[in-house]
């Protein structure tokens, strides 16, 4: 896609953030809060849904390959989403559905592509990617246990998964499970599957959902989810069995940039409040902006998300240059170094605003849990330096 139509989209989202999603914030919290279900859908946002795709301001996620956008390319659309948490979904942007339709796009038969593909296309449904589990340290993805069993012309499947993001909602249909169907291969990497698992398949069970440091993140929501005796075609496998880890590691790459440049939204976002602030509140007899203290943390704010963005727009272009394979150790650097950020600067930005910056009344306490899990998230902080580590070792011992 020619750079300058990138820009212009770019402008295009700004005018259209400042227009329709800012504006109804507070209107889409209320109507939140009004739902019977709060995993129900939030009426403003079917209309928003409805002008962002008017717009033409719709997948703007949609790879290269594919007739949209660079990931570098997206990189600053996604940090401007990432300003208020639940924009993503407006432009058919948010995840896990990015990478679930990035799935269906790459690995997906035409029959899966007409079936899920399109209605997640058109933002009629929603969909989810059940990886972690609440019994075994899911940050060493092979030691899942859920088993994909093959019976005849199916599937059973049996486990336990929790924290899948989409899981509660009411519009999410399809579930993307990962599980092991020869858990006996001396090859731990190839002991995976994939498999289509449709929401409400009679064994899946929606136990409850969960919170991060007391939010709910409704109306999408994490939930514990558990299968049992859940049977499926066998033509509901993706790629085959045994491919499970390939379609993991195809998937992540891309996604956790994704999550990094919203991250630097919300942090710019927490920054710019707490420079309204400084100028507006006065301690002691001085502008909080007249304290050097204040003044300092502004400054390594500036400068530690400034940093943290071309980290991620360099990862984002080697990604477009060689892949995700290849740009593992600028995906692992951006990781590691851009939620703990984001957490920081948050951090500080709440500070500045006093007893308010832990209240709904600013976003920064929400961006702030979103941070944390966000560390834990795609692989916690640790595997993802202990991955760098090993990978910077062998470059130059080599």
């Amino acid at each position: 896609m020619p750079a300058d139509r990138a820009e212009s989209i770019r402008l295009e989202l700004e005018a259209f953030m400042d227009a329709h999603i800012y504006p109804n914030e507070q209107r889409y919290h209320d109507e939140l809060n009004g739902l019977a279900d709060r995993f129900s859908t939030v009426p403003v946002m079917e209309e928003l849904k409805a002008k962002a795709r008017e717009a033409g301001l719709w997948n703007l996620w949609m790879p290269a390959d594919h007739g949209g956008l660079t990931n570098e390319e997206y990189c600053p659309l996604a940090e401007i989403m990432g300003r208020v948490l639940w924009a993503p979904e407006a432009f058919n942007c948010n995840a896990p559905d990015t990478g679930n339709m990035e799935v269906f796009l790459k690995y997906g038969t035409e029959a899966q592509k007409q079936e899920w593909l399109e209605p997640l296309l058109a933002g009629e449904i929603r969909s989810s990617y059940c990886m972690t589990e609440p019994d075994v340290a899911s940050s060493d993805a092979t030691n899942v246990r859920t088993s994909i069993t093959r019976d005849g012309d199916e599937y059973v499947i049996n486990g336990k998964k929790w924290f899948i993001t989409n899981a509660p909602y009411e519009r999410t249909k399809i579930f993307i499970v990962m599980g092991k169907s020869d858990p006996d291969n001396a090859n731990r990497h190839l002991q995976q599957s994939q498999i289509l698992v449709p929401k409400h398949t009679p064994g899946v069970k929606i136990v409850r959902p969960l919170t991060t440091l007391g939010y709910d993140d409704a109306p999408l929501g994490h939930a514990e989810v558990h299968f049992e005796n859940v049977r499926v075609p066998a033509a509901n496998i993706l790629l085959g069995e045994g491919r499970g880890f390939e379609i993991a590691q195809g998937r992540l790459g891309p996604g956790r940039i994704h999550h990094c440049m919203r991250l630097i939204g919300s942090a710019q976002r927490a920054l710019e409040f707490a420079c309204r602030r400084a100028v507006s509140r006065e301690t002691f007899g001085r502008k909080l902006s007249d304290h050097q203290s204040v003044l300092e943390d502004i400054a390594k704010s500036f400068s530690e998300i400034e940093q943290a963005r071309l980290l991620t727009l360099k990862t984002a272009r080697r990604i477009d240059e060689v892949g995700a394979k290849d740009a593992r150790d600028l995906i692992a650097a951006s990781k590691i170094v851009v939620p703990m950020m984001a957490q920081t600067v948050i951090d500080r930005c709440m500070q500045i605003h006093g007893a308010g910056g832990l209240t709904a009344d600013y976003p920064m306490a929400e961006a702030f849990n979103y941070a944390r899990w966000c560390r834990q998230a795609d692989g916690p902080d640790q595997v993802h330096m202990m991955s760098l580590g090993k990978q910077i070792i062998r470059r130059y011992a080599d």
